[in-house]
């Protein structure tokens, strides 16, 4: 453990650009092997306009670093925190470090991005996307950048967490998202299992599903706990799924650059319909908008 500790005190930036690259090359080539939408679509011109928001989340990370470090460095000096409340084994410290970090700086900012109308315009970017694929995992508005980083910030100030302990979340966080996001079939009984504990792919893709209900479920970044805890878990076959979200499925809207940036500017629209059966397949949805399976 203390290696652990050791190795992402000082983790170089170069191997956190790794880490990013690096799981995006692995599930991207997983994703030809064994992928579960088979509905072709240009993947390298999707991957370049998902990789410009990846670059985007890059930078208003690399600007909120510095006030990270000294909100991380605060508290680690002050012990304050709730990691501080008792004595622990460090085992035990990385795993509520790593839950509480996930609840505060991942599912509570994603929660409220769905149920507050000027954050979920922002959070539009990521769900408009028809082919949802490892490079999805990035795709964020700037601004949605933004609320996270500070969301991030947040929950090291409540929990305590020490810098190392926020860079080894952060790069768990990269490779789970692109793991949960990516176009990959695994055996269901797998995906079942993996999703008692942790974001599974097929648990993921309903929370991509083009209407709400499900849209508004299945919240978690790396643990799926969180929605089992509070009630947001669900589950669906993918074969049910049709990605996007019901009120930009028009290509001009969520497959250009130019719009997708201007689109938490723009006047906001309801959805057109918030029921769904487990079986309803869209009956505007344009013919080149993929289903799952």
């Amino acid at each position: 453990m203390e290696t652990v500790v050791a190795f992402f005190e000082h983790i170089p930036s170069s191997y956190r650009a790794a880490i990013l690259i690096g799981g995006i090359l692995l599930f991207w080539s997983i994703e030809g092997i064994i992928p579960l939408s088979l509905t072709p679509y240009h993947k390298w011109r999707h991957a370049g306009l998902n990789l410009f928001f990846t670059l985007t989340t890059v930078v208003i990370n690399f600007l909120f670093a510095a006030l990270l470090l000294k909100t991380s460095d605060w508290t680690a000096d002050q012990h304050f925190g709730l990691l501080y409340l008792t004595t622990m084994p460090l085992g035990l410290f990385i795993l509520l470090g790593l839950l509480l970090l996930d609840l505060i700086g991942a599912y509570l900012i994603h929660w409220l991005e769905h149920k507050l109308k000027w954050l979920w315009k922002f959070h539009l970017i990521h769900h408009t996307d028809t082919y949802v694929d490892t490079t999805t995992a990035n795709r964020h508005h700037p601004g949605e950048s933004v609320f996270r980083a500070i969301f991030t910030i947040l929950a090291v100030f409540i929990s305590g967490a020490p810098i190392w302990l926020v860079m080894l979340y952060q790069s768990l966080s990269v490779i789970f998202s692109q793991f949960n996001h990516a176009n990959i079939k695994l055996p269901v009984q797998l995906d079942k299992v993996i999703s008692w504990i942790i974001v599974s792919p097929n648990m993921h893709k309903v929370h991509h599903h083009y209407k709400q209900p499900l849209t508004d479920t299945n919240y978690g970044n790396i643990f799926s706990l969180w929605d089992r805890l509070f009630g947001t878990f669900a589950t669906e076959n993918p074969a049910n799924l049709i990605y996007g979200v019901d009120t930009h499925m028009d290509a001009k809207e969520n497959n250009q650059l130019t719009n997708l940036l201007q689109i938490p500017f723009q006047p906001y629209r309801r959805s057109a319909d918030i029921s769904y059966s487990g079986t309803h397949k869209a009956d505007s949805v344009t013919k080149d908008q993929p289903s799952v399976g």
